[in-house]
């Protein structure tokens, strides 16, 4: 990969991990309710997910599963209903006081692991890297070198941010009132993700 190439690349990953999405509201949510260093727990499942899915796509994979409209919307849709119930036990939960301890290290990783693999539109995502980066007179293992630590250093630095964010807006929200209600907003923003994953065009539908 050219220096231009990786230059581009690395731009495109930014955004695409930045953007708001389902894996920012759980990072946030996660500093909110355990902290800065369990929720990190969360930061490393959606690295796993992130390695899981670079090595379908090299694999070609993912390109499979974008192509087949019926395993799309599938996919589309049972991410759509986990997001949703995931939106509506917070907002539920909400007024109950966070208690120290409450989730495992364990929890936090599979919830986020969970949240960062149920949403088809990583797979478009993943597969729009490959189809626009990946040199295709290069063999794609010894591109591997350059793509997998420059994607996964930035979707490291990115959702650690928003993790910390969220432990921030935890230690913020003194008042009783004030944390319910940003609890429920972050609960709201699932709910709304999933909405808008459920009603989201198939590829291969009109």
């Amino acid at each position: 990969m050219s220096w231009d190439a990786w230059t581009i690349f690395a731009l495109f990953w930014l955004v695409f991990v930045t953007t708001p999405g389902p894996n920012h509201v759980n990072c946030i949510t996660n500093g909110m309710t355990v902290g800065f260093r369990r929720g990190l727990w969360g930061v490393a499942a959606i690295l796993v997910q992130a390695v899981l899915f670079l090595t379908l796509s090299a694999a070609g994979i993912t390109a499979i599963i974008a192509a087949s409209p019926m395993a799309f919307e599938a996919a589309k849709l049972l991410g759509a209903g986990v997001l949703i119930w995931l939106g509506v036990r917070g907002w539920m939960r909400a007024t109950r006081p966070i208690e120290a301890g409450t989730q495992s290290g364990g929890s936090v990783f599979w919830r986020g692991f969970m949240v960062a693999t149920i949403n088809p539109k990583s797979v478009a995502g993943y597969l729009a890297a490959f189809s626009q980066f990946v040199q295709p007179d290069v063999p794609i293992w010894e591109q591997m070198w350059v793509i997998f630590p420059t994607a996964l250093s930035i979707t490291a630095l990115s959702y650690t941010g928003f993790t910390a964010l969220g432990a921030g807006l935890g230690r913020a929200a003194l008042g009783a009132v004030f944390n319910v209600w940003l609890r429920r907003a972050m609960a709201a923003a699932f709910v709304i993700y999933g909405v808008a994953l459920g009603s989201a065009a198939t590829p291969g539908r009109v």
